[in-house]
C-alpha cells in the first residue's frame, strides 16, 4: 500500500513541478490567439469550455489503454509501477503537451504536418502514410471488439453484425458532425465514468481492507510467466503505452488543440490529461494484483482459457463494486474502445484534409473524405487482425519516437532546453528498435544483439542531431536578428 500511495503522490506532484518546468521551457504565450479563437469554423475549430476539452482529451487518449495495458504490463512485476509513474511524468505527459503546443503554434495542423515542418518533407510523407494506416486499423478493430462484447450481453437477434453496423454508423456521425454536437456531448459523460470507476476502485483499496502485494521488497526482477521471451526491457515499455507514453496521443492532441481558448490552458488539458491517465493505469495495475492476490496468481488467472484483461475488469468491478460496478465495467470495456475508434477516424479525416488542403466547413468536402475512408475501413474489417494487431503496440511507440524527435528539433531551433524531449526520444528509440529486432513478431534476434542494435540506432540519431544543432542555432539567431 505504501508503494501505491507514494506512486500516486509522485504522479500528482509531477504535474505541479515538472509540468510547470516543461511549460516554462516551451514558453507559452497567453496573449497569442489560438486557432479556435482566430479561425473558428463551427466544425473542427470550435472554442469549448476547458473542462470539456480536458474530458474529451482524456477519453481520446485513454479508452481501455490504461486499463488493459496496465493489467498486462503489471505481469512483469513492480517495475511496471515505476514505468507508469516516471514514464508519465518525464515522457508521456511531455510528449502530449509539446506535440499539442506545436499544433497550436502551427494553426492546429495534424501530426504529420507537425513532424514534417520540423524533420522535413520525407518525414512528413512517412508520417502521413504511417498515421493513416495506424488510425484506420484502430477504427476497424474498435468496431469488431465492442461488437462481440455487446452481442454477448444482448438478445440473439442483436448479433455481432447488428452491433458492428450500429457502431459503424455512429463512427460516421462522429467523424462528420461538428466536434461539439456529438463528441462534445458524449465524451465528458464517458470520461467522467472512467474516472469515477478508477476513484471507486482506489477507495476500495484504501478503505476496504484490501492489501496490495506490490512485491517491491523482493526486487524488480521479472515476474512474467513467459520471462524467457518477455524481458522487462523492452517488452514492458511496449506493453504499457497508454498510461506511460503513447504515440497515438499525438494524433489526438491536434483535435483538441483546435478547441482550446488560450495557451495557458494547454498544461491543464494536455499534461494534466496524461497524468490522469497515468493515475488510472496505476490504479488498475494495483487492482489487478490486489484482486488476484499477487503476480503469480495474476498469471494463473490470465492463463485460464477465456480469461482476458476484459474478463478481469468485469470480475474486479462486480467483485468490489457490485451491480453498479458492472455498469461501469460495461462502460469501460465497451464505450471506451468505441470512443477511441471514432476519434481515430476523425483524426484520419483531419490528416487527409491537411494533406490535400481541403477546407472542412462544407459538408460535401467532409463527405468527399469520409466516404472512401469508411469504405477502406469496412474492407479492413474483413481481414484477420490476429497478426496485424501484434504490430500495433510497436507502431504506436514508434509514432511517439517521431514526435519526440520533431519537438526536440523545434526546441533546439528556438534555443530552448531541448533535453526534456531529447532524453525520452533517445530512450524510446532504443525501446522500439530493440523490440522489433527481439520480438517473435519481429526478427527474433538474440536479446543482447537486439539491445545493441537499439543502442546503435539511438547513437546514430544523436550524432545526426548534434551535427545539425549548430545550423539550427544559427538559423534561430538570424530569425531573432530579423
Amino acid at each position: 500500500m505504501t508503494t501505491f500511495l507514494l506512486s500516486l503522490a509522485i504522479l500528482i506532484g509531477g504535474y505541479f513541478v515538472y509540468g510547470l518546468l516543461v511549460e516554462k521551457v516551451f514558453g507559452i504565450d497567453p496573449k497569442r490567439l489560438t486557432p479556435a479563437m482566430s479561425r473558428p469554423d463551427g466544425i473542427d475549430f470550435v472554442p469549448l469550455p476547458t473542462w470539456k476539452v480536458f474530458m474529451i482529451q482524456f477519453l481520446n487518449i485513454a479508452g481501455v489503454g490504461p486499463i488493459f495495458g496496465a493489467i498486462m504490463g503489471v505481469m512483469f512485476g513492480p517495475a511496471a509501477f515505476l514505468w507508469i509513474v516516471f514514464g508519465t511524468i518525464f515522457a508521456g505527459a511531455v510528449h502530449d503537451f509539446t506535440s499539442a503546443m506545436l499544433s497550436l503554434r502551427q494553426g492546429g495542423v495534424s501530426l504529420p504536418e507537425v513532424v514534417g515542418n520540423e524533420l522535413g518533407g520525407g518525414a512528413r510523407q512517412v508520417m502521413r502514410v504511417f498515421s493513416v494506416v495506424l488510425l484506420v486499423l484502430v477504427g476497424a478493430v474498435f468496431v469488431l471488439t465492442p461488437s462481440g462484447l455487446l452481442a454477448s450481453m444482448t438478445p440473439g437477434y442483436m448479433d455481432v453484425t447488428f452491433w458492428a453496423v450500429a457502431i459503424f454508423l455512429y463512427y460516421l456521425l462522429a467523424t462528420m458532425l461538428p466536434i461539439d454536437k456529438l463528441i462534445g456531448k458524449l465524451y465528458p459523460l464517458f470520461g467522467g465514468a472512467l474516472l469515477f470507476m478508477a476513484a471507486a476502485l482506489m477507495g476500495v483499496m484504501l478503505f476496504g481492507g484490501v492489501g496490495i502485494p506490490d512485491g517491491l521488497a523482493d526486487g524488480l526482477h521479472n515476474r512474467h510467466p513467459q520471462g524467457a521471451t518477455h524481458a522487462i526491457f523492452p517488452m514492458l515499455f511496449i506493453s504499457i503505452a497508454c498510461g506511460a507514453i503513447s504515440g497515438f496521443h499525438a494524433t489526438q492532441s491536434p483535435m483538441m488543440a483546435r478547441c482550446l481558448k488560450s495557451e495557458k490552458l494547454a498544461r491543464p488539458v494536455f499534461y494534466g490529461a496524461m497524468v490522469a491517465e497515468g493515475v488510472v493505469a496505476l490504479i488498475w495495475a494495483a487492482a489487478a494484483i490486489a484482486f488476484t492476490g499477487g503476480y503469480e496468481q495474476l498469471a494463473e488467472y490470465m492463463a485460464v482459457e477465456g480469461h482476458t484483461p476484459g474478463t478481469l475488469v468485469h470480475d474486479v468491478s462486480i467483485g468490489w463494486l457490485g451491480a453498479f460496478g458492472g455498469v461501469l465495467a460495461i462502460i469501460g470495456v465497451v464505450a471506451a474502445p468505441i470512443t477511441t475508434g471514432d476519434t481515430a477516424l476523425r483524426s484520419v479525416r483531419l490528416i487527409v484534409a491537411d494533406t490535400l488542403r481541403l477546407d472542412q466547413k462544407a459538408f460535401l468536402k467532409r463527405a468527399a473524405i469520409c466516404v472512401p475512408l469508411f469504405a477502406v475501413t469496412f474492407a479492413v474489417m474483413m481481414v484477420d487482425f490476429q497478426v496485424l494487431w501484434r504490430y500495433f503496440a510497436w507502431s504506436n511507440q514508434s509514432l511517439a519516437v517521431f514526435t519526440l524527435w520533431a519537438v526536440t528539433v523545434y526546441l533546439a531551433r528556438n534555443r530552448r532546453f531541448f533535453y526534456i524531449t531529447l532524453l525520452p526520444a533517445l530512450f524510446m528509440t532504443v525501446v522500439t528498435v530493440s523490440y522489433i529486432f527481439m520480438a517473435p513478431e519481429g526478427f527474433s534476434l538474440d536479446p543482447t544483439l537486439s539491445l545493441a542494435i537499439g543502442g546503435c540506432a539511438a547513437a546514430v540519431l544523436l550524432c545526426w542531431f548534434a551535427a545539425r544543432l549548430p545550423a539550427m542555432r544559427r538559423g534561430a539567431a538570424r530569425l531573432a536578428a530579423d
